[in-house]
């Protein structure tokens, strides 16, 4: 026969179950949240890498026309412009295959973590090659612009190309900030929640 004082333990136990499977529950919907979001963020960099791959690849024909057909820069020129915008979207494509995993969300978030990391990283890293790169794709387009213009200063090739340059620059950095915020934000999700595990 039981007394009060078991109802009230067996009442106290059947509460701590039900305030375990809730917060099982709601632990359950805050990691799929958190992973949706982490999801957008991944896809927004994919698509963003997408687009530069895509602008990179349509420079090659592009610059064929521009440089050497309206421009008359040398084949030369056109080579060296082919050949990094070939290694740029060559890099871009490489580094986006350590996102492009369709598990990637449902993995171990250790194993995503050391994922994001090493994109971050291969795209920080980017810039030491990019830019010394850029500036001396720069300076060849300089000695071209010299070989049509004697007078550099004087020419609206030389301008349009330092515009072209400033405005590319521009949007590069900012997209490239805004890329490794992403990334920062995915790592700082999935430390937070490892962090209590």
């Amino acid at each position: 026969m039981m007394n009060n004082k078991d109802f009230e333990l067996e009442d106290m136990r059947q509460q701590m179950a039900t305030l375990n499977k809730k917060l099982a529950q709601q632990e359950i919907v805050n990691d799929r949240m958190i992973r949706h979001s982490m999801k957008k963020r991944v896809d927004t960099i994919l698509r963003k890498y997408h687009a530069m791959i895509a602008v990179g690849l349509l420079m090659i024909f592009y610059s064929y026309w521009s440089f050497v057909k309206i421009s008359n820069f040398s084949i030369i020129f056109w080579i060296a412009t082919c050949i990094l915008m070939l290694a740029c979207s060559g890099a871009t494509y490489y580094n986006s295959k350590n996102l492009t995993d369709n598990n990637l969300m449902t993995n171990n978030l250790v194993d995503v973590r050391r994922r994001m990391a090493r994109a971050k990283k291969f795209d920080a890293n980017w810039l030491f090659i990019g830019i010394p790169s850029a500036i001396i794709w720069f300076g060849f387009f300089v000695y071209e612009t010299y070989k049509i213009h004697s007078n550099v200063l004087n020419s609206p090739l030389f301008w349009g190309g330092c515009f072209g340059g400033i405005v590319g620059a521009i949007v590069g950095f900012n997209m490239h900030f805004n890329i490794q915020r992403q990334y920062q934000d995915i790592i700082d999700q999935i430390e937070d929640i490892t962090a209590g595990q």
